[in-house]
């Protein structure tokens, strides 16, 4: 292999659709770029792939302004770069863009994607071996997730104060009623067409193309075939491939023929949320999953069949959305018998 050169022509690493190489690959040879372009060719968009592709291109430009080839990369550069690694902190407009130390889960996500890449590159045989398999993120461990979870009564707050007299008002309300009645992630119900809205003989159902690629049928419950049959209804005849949730044709209060986005979803969710007087800051779509969970756990139906409707494939992940009490109070230090 070539040694690098002294100092690169660098230019910022672009986060574009295209997914041009950058000059550390470019240079490291038509090996290099076939792994990269496979590597991103891969993406299916999802807010884990996303995160891996922009710790890629932030660690790739990192390497840029220190000069080292693609093959020069050690485990020591990789270390150094975690351990420095900055998150942007958002701001208002106008003022000066701010930064933090990055926190671990964000260094073990960006440890991960750069993980990954590289095993990529040494699959293509671009490199002899992956600097990042010897780098050990920081430690984290959580007993309990941080999605804040509404009560019971909350969630039914939400659903009652929309007003259904018009199409938009029928379609949020099915929508957030999928959400808590399937415990699905928002991404999840922004993807369902028309067709994944069904009868197979005995039941509706609802089809969903989940987090992994994961194919899912849930049944839905009466209330829930209820809200989206006159969702359905306002909205009109719509064809199979067609998107099970439109968009809103600007401020007419109609319907589009477009299918909402994930963040129109979020964004949808974040105003029902504001308009029941609960706290929209603080809550989010992955509230109504953290809802569902907890409800269920605590109403004492077993770990693995709450599990198995979310869709978790281990059950310490589910146990994270459960959001009962768990604190050591005074009785149990009272009782210790020293």
């Amino acid at each position: 292999m070539t040694a690098a050169p002294a100092k690169y022509q660098t230019r910022p690493v672009a986060d574009s659709g295209q997914h041009e190489p950058p000059a550390i690959v470019r240079f490291a040879g038509n090996k290099a770029r076939f792994a990269y372009d496979e590597f991103f060719a891969g993406e299916e968009n999802s807010h884990t792939e996303r995160a891996y592709r922009h710790a890629v291109t932030r660690f790739l430009a990192h390497c840029e302004t220190l000069g080292v080839a693609l093959h020069q990369i050690t485990p020591g550069i990789l270390s150094d770069y975690l351990k420095k690694l900055q998150a942007e902190i958002k701001t208002r407009h106008g003022q000066p863009q701010r930064f933090r130390p990055a926190s671990k889960p964000m260094k073990k996500l960006h440890l991960a994607g750069i993980r990954k890449f590289f095993d990529k590159l040494v699959e293509r045989h671009a490199i002899m071996l992956n600097p990042a398999l010897s780098v050990r993120g920081p430690k984290h461990s959580v007993t309990e997730g941080k999605t804040p979870a509404l009560s019971v009564q909350q969630a039914r707050q939400v659903l009652g104060s929309i007003d259904t007299r018009h199409a938009l008002g029928r379609r949020d309300r099915a929508i957030i009623a999928v959400m808590i009645y399937t415990a699905v992630r928002a991404g999840a119900v922004a993807k369902l067409r028309r067709r994944d809205f069904y009868n197979d003989g005995r039941q509706s159902m609802l089809r969903f193309d989940e987090k992994g690629g994961k194919i899912r049928d849930i049944p839905v419950r009466h209330d829930l075939e209820t809200f989206v049959e006159e969702y359905l209804e306002s909205a009109g005849q719509s064809a199979d491939d067609s998107p099970l949730f439109r968009s809103a044709a600007g401020r007419t209060g109609k319907l589009s023929d477009h299918g909402m986005t994930q963040n129109d979803v979020l964004r949808m969710v974040k105003r029902r949320f504001a308009e029941a007087g609960l706290p929209s800051n603080r809550l989010t779509c992955h509230s109504f999953r953290a809802t569902t969970i907890t409800d269920l756990l605590d109403q004492g139906v077993p770990l693995e069949d709450v599990q198995y409707l979310a869709g978790h494939s281990d059950p310490r992940t589910t146990r994270l959305y459960d959001r009962r009490k768990k604190q050591v109070t005074r009785n149990i230090v009272e009782r210790i018998s020293i």
